[in-house]
């Protein structure tokens, strides 16, 4: 993609509003745009991060064997009512009439409905274990919506419904995405830690938030600190296994975790002082275990190999991609900017011609470009005719894991250079170097 030709529309000012490093920067970037309170609009820029973040939920979604669909966002409140829930949401529910006068409501979230589509597709036993998600956007009215789309009422939400026959197989539902989320956070570079939590409306009596350690966190959590060494499950696991997703589980809770409103003090002063971190937490993941809650109220019910009908037993697991995005950049930024981790940014390379209209810079940028869009790497190509500050400084806010900078200075010596966002480490190799260092970077 050609900058000139981009929509990029990019902040010089911090709107006052923004109180946290996510929200101005995703401003000054031009990745959103308020719309309304708690309402935005994603630009170009966020939506690439957006489209590469669901992108890997859906790889390890898939990996652990969920199968995808999509659910409207409007839901009837006939479903609501079945399962009890309609009255006792609050106000966060966003209640609709239609023409008809029939009660609907923009979906807060979608146990009902996938109750719904189970029970009228799926009768026997021998049609479980399913678990079936989707990516969506959802609705919460929050009293006080803030810090950009860290907490916002419009928002995208990655949720996962499991149905078992019985508690022992959605307890083995609820440890496949346990350790799918792990494997999914690692991606993005973060060590996400579970820890034990409240299941609130959506019910249940075993819950786990996914918490990554940042100062810009909106809550208190106190933990061990050998969780920050822990290595997520590798690629080759077998989510089939009990054992296998026993034991990433057992290994992942062996040690203390939780947040504020969890937290045993007695318990964490228990632990060595140089073992325990207290610090700010943001929540990236959620999952909860719920048995009969719905299914029962609902008659989503299966015979089992005895003949008998029995409510199926079931589960449900967040992760929303919009609040991921403000996560990842509240966890790598610098004064200068973002800092993307390879999995989630917008484009993989920025390419720097420092002097446009010169034969050679435009020449080797166009075989850059050429070479490295043919790789499959996205790039993102600076042909403005701007100064080269100007142009340094876009690139650094906006983030991108690798610069590729070329002015006539380096290519007197047949050179470009290759900067590192991450590391600010920079390299002068020549034009086909270039091309094959940046063109792994697919």
């Amino acid at each position: 993609m050609r900058l000139s030709r981009y929509f990029l529309p990019l902040l010089k000012e911090t709107p006052k509003e923004a109180e946290i490093v996510s929200h101005r920067l995703m401003l000054r970037a031009g990745m959103i745009r308020q719309e309304a309170a708690g309402v935005y609009a994603w630009l170009p820029l966020g939506l690439r991060v957006l489209h590469k973040i669901c992108a890997a939920v859906r790889e390890e979604q898939d990996r652990a064997g969920a199968i995808e669909l999509l659910m409207p966002t409007l839901q009837s409140a006939e479903l609501w009512r079945e399962s009890g829930r309609y009255e006792d949401y609050g106000k966060e529910m966003l209640r609709i009439r239609d023409r008809h006068e029939r009660d609907m409501l923009y979906g807060p979230t979608n146990e009902e409905m996938i109750t719904e589509i189970f029970r009228a597709n799926i009768r026997s036993y021998k049609d479980l274990p399913l678990n079936l998600y989707h990516i969506q956007w959802k609705f919460r009215d929050e009293v006080r919506p803030r810090f950009g789309v860290m907490r916002s009422r419009e928002f995208l939400m990655k949720d996962a419904y499991s149905f078992d026959l019985d508690a022992a197989g959605a307890r083995h539902a609820y440890n496949k995405m346990f350790a799918a989320y792990l494997r999914t956070f690692s991606r993005f570079g973060l060590t996400a830690i579970p820890m034990l939590a409240d299941s609130g409306p959506i019910g249940g009596d075993l819950s786990h938030e996914f918490i990554i350690l940042a100062d810009t966190g909106e809550s208190e959590v106190f933990c061990h600190k050998d969780y920050l060494g822990f290595a997520p499950p590798p690629e080759t696991i077998d989510f089939d296994s009990v054992e296998a997703m026993q034991a990433v589980f057992d290994r992942w809770t062996s040690l203390y975790a939780a947040t504020s409103e969890r937290h045993d003090a007695a318990a964490f002063e228990r632990i060595a002082p140089e073992a325990r971190v207290s610090a700010r937490g943001i929540e990236v993941g959620h999952i909860f275990y719920f048995g009969t809650k719905y299914s029962a109220p609902m008659k989503a019910v299966v015979s089992g190999p005895d003949g008998k009908e029995r409510p199926v037993h079931m589960g449900s697991y967040g992760i929303g991609p919009s609040r991921l995005a403000a996560a990842l950049i509240e966890a790598n930024h610098d004064d200068a900017g973002m800092i993307w981790p390879k999995a989630a940014a917008p484009f993989a390379v920025g390419l720097i011609n420092l002097k446009v209209g010169d034969a050679a810079c435009d020449g080797a940028c166009a075989r850059l470009y050429a070479e490295l869009t043919k790789r499959g790497v996205d790039v993102l190509y600076d042909d403005r005719e701007e100064r080269p500050g100007a142009k340094f400084a876009v690139m650094d806010l906006i983030g991108l894991p690798q610069q590729a900078i070329v002015g006539p200075k380096g290519l007197a010596e047949g050179k470009v250079e290759i900067k590192n966002r991450r590391t600010g480490e920079r390299e002068l190799v020549g034009l086909d170097a270039a091309i094959d260092k940046l063109g792994g970077t697919a």
